[in-house]
């Protein structure tokens, strides 16, 4: 099968949109699949052995490191030359359309994968036009032969807007990687030391530090009794957090072995954005057997059940999310368990099986009725 890739950001940008790409285009190539990227921005023009069509685009206000593509003759220049059998289209919303557009004349079936909550992300920011980001949204998702949702709260959004071709497929999780097994006693020991006469029980947060992953609600958790705070990862927000919690570890970004190594040798995973579509880290917390705690919204409702395989807080309750916190420091047995739970949870949810699952019922789905749509 031969299946082009349209995504709205490749590398050398790192966030969920690449990696899932990337975890996609690995496992395609893996199983004798022939795949092409395209991509906005400047970049590597090849990846694993597959080109990287590079289009034109243009910095993002308040993101000046994230490129959107423009509109660009090229994306329907090279899906004619490859010729693919489907084209995937990643967390469409601009590079994604002209994709769409494209393929849709050439009369290629389109499977469109919903990933990222733009509309959420403009509420977050203040930024007008929230309404009409989402009208604009549901047009894509509606002209797509096969729309993919990460979660059953994504499914409901894209339903109100009108939606109706969807299907939930989740993500992978890189098993190789996040392992109970890359615990660091020593790096757990000095975290949950530092400071302190005694051991501290070490609640870490990984991801983005943005606005819209609301990483300002840490500071909630810098009184919790017998904890420590290790924050790893990058963005606008470091500059607040650092100042706010003096007593946190801030580790900046890491990255493969380095950090699945950190997940492991934390005690409690948290997470406190509230408009996830999904949540990958919730996932690669729970590979790496440490128990969670995240809010009762969006895609960890689908990957957290509450008492089993983590912890649900309440985030319009303003003592919740420490509560929670508070519960898991001073109960081992707890933490023991729903680690347990956690780690059997994503046994199963290797890229390799998901990426099957794309190709065997997605893709299949929409190549195989032979299904053409007219020009937008």
């Amino acid at each position: 099968m031969k299946v082009a890739i349209v995504t709205e950001s490749f590398l050398p940008l790192v966030n969920g949109v690449v990696n899932s790409v990337r975890h996609v285009v690995d496992n395609l190539v893996d199983n004798g699949h022939e795949a092409l990227i395209i991509a906005p921005g400047p970049g590597p023009s090849e990846y694993g052995g597959v080109r990287v069509v590079r289009v034109r685009s243009v910095a993002v206000p308040r993101y000046k490191s994230f490129p959107l593509g423009l509109p660009d003759r090229q994306v329907e220049e090279t899906l004619a030359g490859f010729r693919p059998d489907v084209v995937h289209l990643a967390s469409p919303i601009a590079l994604g359309w002209v994709g769409l557009r494209a393929a849709r004349k050439l009369g290629i079936p389109t499977v469109a994968v919903y990933q990222t909550d733009i509309p959420g992300f403009l509420r977050q920011y203040k930024i007008p036009g929230e309404a009409t980001c989402a009208r604009w949204v549901g047009r894509i998702h509606k002209r797509s032969t096969r729309t993919l949702v990460p979660s059953r709260s994504a499914y409901a959004q894209l339903a109100d807007l009108g939606v109706d071709n969807l299907h939930v497929w989740g993500r992978g999780v890189n098993l190789g990687l996040f392992d109970p097994a890359r615990r660091d006693h020593e790096l757990h020991d000095r975290w949950a030391r530092a400071g302190s006469n005694g051991d501290q029980v070490v609640v870490g947060y990984v991801g983005r530090l943005a606005a819209e992953k609301q990483v300002r609600r840490l500071a909630e958790l810098a009184r919790v009794p017998g904890i420590r705070l290790v924050v790893v990862g990058d963005g606008p927000e470091m500059r607040w957090l650092r100042k706010r919690l003096p007593d946190a570890e801030l580790t900046g970004m890491l990255s493969g072995a380095e950090l699945a190594t950190a997940f492991a040798s934390i005690d409690v995973f948290v997470h406190t954005g509230e408009n996830e579509t999904f949540c990958q880290t919730i996932q690669e917390a729970q590979a790496s057997g440490v128990p969670v705690v995240a809010p009762a919204r969006g895609g960890p409702l689908d990957l957290v059940r509450h008492e089993h395989t983590g912890l649900l807080y309440e985030p319009s309750d303003g003592a919740s999310l420490r509560d929670a916190v508070r519960r898991l420091a001073a109960d081992e047995s707890l933490r023991a368990s729903l680690a347990a739970n956690g780690l059997a949870r994503v046994a199963h949810r290797s890229w390799a099986d998901v990426v099957d699952e794309l190709i065997t019922e997605h893709y299949l789905a929409v190549t195989g009725g032979g299904a053409t749509v007219a020009a937008a």
